[in-house]
């Protein structure tokens, strides 16, 4: 190798170690990460108070891989985006969709995780009838979608559906479901559960994980899911962490330890540990 081509070589090492450098030097010491804490298995209060769960268990997971110490705090739903914006917080892990809407104001990482919507009613209910299905549908595709929520229309109809205010799954049942039913907006997932449970309403729309957790417990035993899981279209594209726009550099190292998340299995393990399903986006 010649001396010239040895110092080209030295060069661009070095402009790369550079660029290493600057970028690992904008990430600051220490992050906060928010989520709901009222949403198990994703994110919930244990039975000591602290918050746990599958986005508890991943948020660690991901600070260490980008090596910047995290403190992870509850906020309420509807101060999720406000407060990031203005700087409470670092981060948004709270089962929350990446949406085109949500785009305009904050920016997401990839996906960690796609988790169908999913519909839950009593058994003795005539859409409790029909039961669970394993089909996975894409509101992409119109005509699929269309079939699947008119088969369920006739059975919804007059019901009323308890939905979590200000997501995308309120969007989804007032787009699909709210020429037929009432739509009663609740703010936290646990409030509309306590109201299918004494029979104030008829059904609950919240992600599959979400409401296997629901059903699993003894109150519930009389309740089932119903109908196919929903993706994509309103739904988003999948569950991501919300980042401020102006913090490129913290997305791309959350991008980053998301990617090997997924590639040594660890967002598997995890969504198994929690879920007993793999949500892990398909790359």
């Amino acid at each position: 190798m010649t001396i010239r081509r040895m110092a080209a070589t030295a060069a661009a090492f070095m402009t790369l170690a550079a660029a290493s450098f600057a970028s690992a030097a904008e990430l600051p010491k220490e992050i906060k990460i928010a989520t709901e804490g009222a949403y198990a298995p994703w994110n919930f209060v244990n039975s000591d108070g602290k918050l746990d769960g599958f986005e508890i268990d991943l948020a660690n997971d991901l600070c260490a891989r980008i090596k910047v110490k995290c403190s992870i705090v509850a906020q309420n739903w509807d101060g999720l985006i406000p407060s990031l914006k203005v700087g409470k917080f670092d981060v948004i892990m709270a089962a929350m969709f990446i949406t085109p809407k949500r785009l305009e104001t904050i920016d997401f990482t990839q996906p960690y995780a796609i988790d169908p919507t999913a519909i839950g009613v009593a058994k003795s209910s005539d859409l409790g009838k029909q039961g669970p299905s394993a089909e996975k549908i894409k509101l992409e595709d119109e005509k699929a979608a269309q079939a699947a929520i008119d088969k369920m229309k006739p059975a919804l109809k007059g019901k009323v559906i308890g939905v979590q205010s200000g997501t995308q799954l309120l969007a989804f049942v007032k787009k699909y479901f709210g020429d037929v039913a009432e739509v009663r907006e609740y703010k936290t997932t646990e409030q509309h559960d306590l109201d299918l449970a004494a029979g104030r309403i008829d059904a609950v729309v919240v992600q599959q994980t979400n409401l296997a957790a629901i059903f699993a417990k003894p109150e519930f035993a009389d309740y089932t899911a119903a109908g196919p899981g929903f993706v994509g279209g309103i739904l988003g594209m999948g569950t991501g962490a919300g980042v401020r726009k102006e913090d490129a550099a913290l997305k791309t190292a959350f991008n980053k330890a998301i990617d090997d998340a997924i590639a040594d299995g660890t967002i598997k393990r995890l969504s198994e540990k929690w879920f007993h399903a793999d949500v892990t986006p398909v790359k």
